[in-house]
């Protein structure tokens, strides 16, 4: 953990509002991702942020020194983050999640690297990627907090159960249930998978592949770019598909590979996974506009799963308006 300067501490906590600001920004993009982890909405955790920032400036005399600023900052986000959830109505239960968007690489690259801090532990891929994100959605909201605290942070568990307000053996009670609930949502191969964030040459071929089979609504040629076992969401709608020939099917009863339906892509990042946008020709516009955003994961030379998200998230992925 960190140990901000006492004087900066001192006077930001006495009310000077411009050393308050300079502290809470050191921590900005790391409680964003946390927040991001908490409640898997892009949205929601910009919103919790400011809201964490603006209960932290009331309490601020709260401040006792007993932990590191950095961890009373967490402390809030996380309550503040429960607060939200505890609002929210249960999830519908199966296999999709309904509080799920994708995450800018562009805001994970702003994280310090390793060498500059311990917030960088908060961006590696295996636990920002969106297979992780669906895991750990089921999860219930103080286990999720939990895991986060432990698993992702690497919180001591006296510091964790101290966040949360509970013991020792509650924490450690609640990180076991939750791993177990971990595993079952998990694919079993994860822990094979590459642990960097870059894509690989074959990777960034498989994907001009299926950019160039979309583009041309070539099917056998878009089959060869998936797994036989694909799996296909659309968060928030309900339904989780399973099998390539299934998924195909789907998109061609929307008229995928008609006339009608004519495409182009662009190619970006979210949650160190490739994010392809697709762009539909319009009748009205004469332009391609942006319809969905899939997010892909690869896995042995194929393309595993795919998860859309509409086209509100071009922007806050920094794709293109246009095509």
């Amino acid at each position: 953990m960190d140990n901000p300067d006492q004087a900066a501490v001192a006077a930001a906590t006495a009310g000077d509002e411009a050393a308050f600001s300079t502290l809470v920004a050191r921590h900005r993009h790391e409680l964003q991702v946390h927040c991001y982890r908490m409640l898997g909405s892009l949205d929601d955790a910009e919103d919790l942020l400011q809201e964490t920032f603006l209960r932290a400036w009331r309490r601020r005399e709260t401040y006792a020194g007993r932990s590191t600023f950095r961890a009373w900052l967490y402390r809030i986000a996380t309550n503040a983050c429960l607060d939200e959830l505890a609002r929210r109505p249960r999830a519908p239960s199966g296999g999709e999640v309904p509080w799920l968007q994708p995450y800018p690489d562009e805001l994970l690259e702003a994280i310090p690297a390793a060498a500059d801090g311990p917030d960088a532990v908060a961006v590696e891929k295996e636990t920002i990627e969106l297979t992780f994100m669906v895991a750990i959605q089921h999860l219930q909201p103080k286990a999720r907090a939990a895991l986060i605290l432990r698993d992702v942070l690497d919180w001591p568990a006296k510091d964790a159960a101290a966040l949360l307000g509970t013991s020792v053996a509650a924490i450690n009670s609640a990180l076991q249930r939750a791993r177990a609930d971990m595993r079952v949502h998990l694919p079993e191969q994860r822990l094979e998978w590459a642990a960097g964030t870059d894509p690989t040459a074959a990777e960034r071929e498989l994907l001009a592949r299926y950019v160039d089979a979309t583009e041309r609504a070539d099917l056998d040629a878009l089959a060869a770019t998936m797994r036989e076992d694909l799996q296909f969401s659309m968060p928030p709608e309900p339904g989780l598909f399973h099998g390539r020939d299934s998924v195909i099917g789907y998109w061609v009863s929307g008229g995928f590979g008609t006339d009608a339906v004519r495409m182009r892509c662009a190619v970006g990042r979210a949650n160190r996974q490739p994010a392809v946008g697709c762009y539909v020709l319009s009748a009205e516009t004469g332009r391609y506009e942006p319809m969905g955003v899939d997010v892909v994961r690869i896995a042995e030379g194929r393309i595993a799963e795919i998860i859309t998200f509409d086209a509100r998230m071009f922007a806050p992925l920094g794709l293109p308006a246009h095509r």
